[in-house]
């Protein structure tokens, strides 16, 4: 008797926007790795920065309001959804975010096909409404979570069946973000762009600008170093409304702090500029549900000084990859930051070597689509 033949991967992820973002990022090589495996990929989104890479890697973008919350743009949008499986032979669709979860899990439901969803944030509840709107991610015939914080979280608030629930970390391209690989010329032009000082320690934070990232908590733990020949980094896009961007503003003008901080926006090249950093912080006021700023300071052998809070505790082991700080409290930012300041060449070195290992072994973008592919695969051997 001949063995049953695999039924090939036909994935549709739904998504908001490609735009930067680790849900965005994941979704991208999510479909390459279909494509690679000789499957057919689709991304339904609205399109963004990263819409490109994902059409060179294969993907096909069907773009719409994917990330409306109108109950008619919905019901407008999984009737659309529904065309398009039918058309292609869909077999699975992924959802990466609530409000598309919506259309995809109506989508799937009158095809037939298998729905999953992962869990790319802490979606908390303060109502019995809004608990059944996050709901619709644990609906799935797989749930995922890019953490056993987030999966703890996800247990506890839909109790979703043990069986059902997935821990896949995010991954990073640990090929592009491999010191060796990032050119002398990449980190001049990031030097350049940010007016870099020579001679002066370079301390970056990357990420959005948005409040619980905790922008004000850094900029109040500068003002509590004792030295001031450094440079400070804020670098990412603004996700609030200007107001917050003008507060960060305010703030460093406040404590003085003008002349050695920089806020220069999106950065297309992080690994150059991971390269031109001494420290990395990732001082998040409330839990990263996995926090890939941590994960690609450590691909990069810098030292992360990062809050003690949701999913850093697992990727960042104190003391030993880098530095965990009491989230919120400056003063422990600050003797965090003035810790990883003063590490010898040696101690840099052993610190970096370690956090490289690390990454390779549990965050690299092979495993985490490996491990994705995989729940493909059992679901379609499924009834």
């Amino acid at each position: 008797m001949s063995a049953t033949k695999p039924i090939p991967l036909s994935v549709l992820q739904v998504i908001p926007a490609l735009d930067a973002g680790g849900a965005e990022r994941t979704a991208v090589d999510v479909a390459r790795a279909v494509v690679r495996a000789g499957g057919k990929a689709w991304i339904a989104t609205k399109g963004g920065r990263l819409a490109a890479e994902a059409q060179g890697a294969g993907a096909t973008i069907i773009e719409g309001p994917f990330g409306s919350k109108n109950p008619l743009t919905i019901w407008r949008n999984a009737k659309l959804l529904a065309g398009v499986i039918r058309e292609n032979a869909i077999t699975i669709v992924h959802a990466r975010s609530r409000a598309p979860a919506w259309s995809a899990y109506l989508a799937a439901r009158r095809t037939g096909v298998k729905y999953v969803a992962t869990y790319h944030g802490i979606y908390n509840a303060k109502s019995g409404l809004k608990r059944w709107y996050n709901g619709i991610m644990a609906r799935g015939d797989a749930v995922i979570a890019n953490s056993q914080y987030t999966a703890d979280h996800v247990a506890a608030e839909h109790k979703v069946e043990p069986k059902k629930l997935h821990v896949i970390p995010r991954g990073i391209d640990v090929h592009g973000f491999t010191p060796e690989r990032v050119t002398p010329d990449r980190i001049d032009v990031i030097r350049k762009q940010w007016n870099l000082i020579q001679g002066k320690p370079v301390i970056v934070m990357p990420g959005r600008l948005t409040r619980w990232k905790g922008q004000l908590v850094f900029i109040e733990a500068l003002a509590r170093l004792p030295r001031r020949d450094f440079i400070a980094v804020m670098v990412g896009d603004a996700q609030e409304r200007d107001a917050y961007v003008d507060e960060l503003h305010a703030s460093v003008r406040r404590l003085n702090l003008t002349d050695i901080t920089r806020i220069p926006g999106h950065c297309s090249d992080m690994p150059a500029a991971f390269m031109a950093a001494d420290v990395i912080v990732a001082p998040s006021i409330e839990p990263e549900a996995f926090g890939r700023v941590a994960v690609e300071a450590q691909a990069m052998g810098k030292p992360v000084v990062a809050s003690r809070l949701g999913a850093q505790t697992e990727t960042v082991l104190d003391g030993v990859t880098g530095f965990l700080f009491p989230p919120g409290d400056a003063q422990a930012l600050a003797e965090g930051i003035a810790r990883a300041l003063t590490l010898g060449a040696d101690q840099r070195q052993a610190m970096a070597k370690k956090a490289r290992e690390r990454v390779l072994a549990s965050y690299s973008v092979e495993a985490m689509s490996d491990a994705t592919l995989s729940v493909y695969r059992d679901l379609l051997k499924a009834p």
